[in-house]
């Protein structure tokens, strides 16, 4: 037998351990156009399914994860305890830094749609006078910190399958605004299959599944995967970050520094939320652990609580900027994360095998959210900045978290648009 034949052998021996599993969770209609798909098509679909959680598609109807349990509000490190202790915490912050014991992770795999963009969403221009990008903002903020001190973070730029090439290319371009390029690497997020309304594999193509992100909850796995074994050793804190808060402080020694003295194993930078109604998630204590209830999670009575000095008992609004203790993350690693099954529009084909953009949702995507992790670490310190000095979301073209507020916000804070 030559190698060749071997090969063949091998491969009929996985096509068949995949159709069976097809076969057992009633999936084998996404065959079904296989033999009009060449080598490399085949190849590509099968190692697709072969990524594929079944056991999570049997949980399709199932909604995102509501709020049950005992809801209480959580003590926070407020501004004024930070102030007091702000030189104190800033020392330990920059001993880490220094020591090379901080990674950076960006989470940049979504496209800027809502803002009337098809490009990756970092890569959306802020600027009036002149080019800013959302990227160069955010490499500036955290060069505000790197460069005093004369060390450099590895920076992890996750990226999507959709988007990655491009946003390869785009930072590369610009020369990565500044920062050492032997210090930026990039990986890809996984992606999960979507399903039609009754749980079966939609198809993008004839020889692929119709794929989403995982979610930013899968971040941790995404980048152990991506095999960047020297780059982590002697790690010992993430700092993880959304692409599109254009204010918010990256490698902030005084809140890195504020997590290691308080021992915590997870802290979160949030914001006073400006009423009930914010569209952000609220970090509390449920069932005696710190977790995050979304908006639309929280009752109406607890949303709309105040304290004897008119503040809101949950105001405690998250702005997507984490930190993560490595040891924590490593025991947490295998733990399940909870997959939110979330009713969507996606792109697939008919029933004919022609393209369908759908008017209406018509299936499921299944993502897993950082937030969740905060409740599976079980320690985090809820640590308060200043709205207006770290919170310039650019969530929507107009109105509320838009380019239009966070362009007013950078001008209040002396950035040159």
């Amino acid at each position: 037998m030559n190698f060749n034949e071997a090969l063949k052998i091998q491969a009929q021996g996985e096509f068949q351990e995949i159709y069976q599993t097809l076969e057992e969770y009633g999936q084998t209609h996404v065959l079904k156009y296989f033999d009009e798909l060449s080598d490399g098509e085949r190849e590509e679909l099968l190692g697709q399914l072969k990524e594929v959680d079944f056991r999570a598609l049997a949980r399709y109807k199932q909604p995102a994860c509501a709020s049950r349990g005992d809801v209480r509000p959580i003590q926070a490190m407020r501004l004024d305890e930070i102030e007091k202790h702000r030189e104190t915490f800033k020392e330990k912050g920059e001993e880490i830094i220094k020591r090379g014991e901080l990674a950076l992770v960006l989470l940049a795999g979504g496209q800027g749609t809502r803002l009337g963009s098809d490009l990756p969403k970092g890569m959306f221009d802020l600027g009036l006078s002149r080019p800013l990008y959302l990227f160069e903002l955010l490499i500036g903020n955290l060069l505000e910190v790197t460069r005093p001190l004369g060390a450099y973070p590895y920076l992890f730029v996750m990226t999507s399958e959709k988007n990655d090439a491009v946003t390869r290319e785009f930072l590369e371009a610009h020369g990565f605004f500044g920062y050492p390029k032997d210090k930026v690497r990039f990986f890809r997020q996984q992606m999960a299959a979507s399903v039609d309304l009754d749980g079966k594999l939609l198809l993008e193509e004839k020889g692929r599944l119709a794929r989403s992100p995982n979610g930013n909850g899968g971040w941790y796995t995404s980048l152990l995967e991506a095999g960047f074994h020297r780059e982590l050793a002697g790690i010992k804190w993430y700092n993880v970050f959304s692409v599109d808060n254009v204010l918010q402080r990256i490698a902030d020694p005084t809140f890195l520094g504020a997590a290691a003295l308080q021992n915590a194993d997870c802290a979160a930078k949030g914001v006073k939320k400006r009423d009930p109604e914010e569209k952000v998630g609220v970090l509390c204590l449920k069932d005696g652990v710190p977790t995050v209830i979304e908006y639309y999670e929280l009752d109406e009575d607890k949303a709309n609580l105040r304290d004897e000095k008119g503040e809101l008992v949950y105001f405690f609004g998250m702005t997507l900027n984490y930190l993560f203790r490595a040891s924590a993350l490593q025991k947490i690693k295998d733990e399940h994360i909870p997959v939110h099954v979330v009713k969507k529009k996606i792109k697939c084909l008919d029933e004919n095998g022609n393209p369908f953009e759908p008017t209406e949702p018509n299936g499921y995507k299944f993502e897993t959210l950082i937030l969740d992790m905060i409740a599976n670490v079980g320690n985090c310190l809820p640590f308060e900045v200043e709205r207006e000095k770290e919170f310039a979301p650019v969530k929507n073209r107009t109105g509320l978290d838009s380019v239009e507020t966070a362009r007013a916000l950078l001008q209040k804070n002396g950035r040159v648009l």
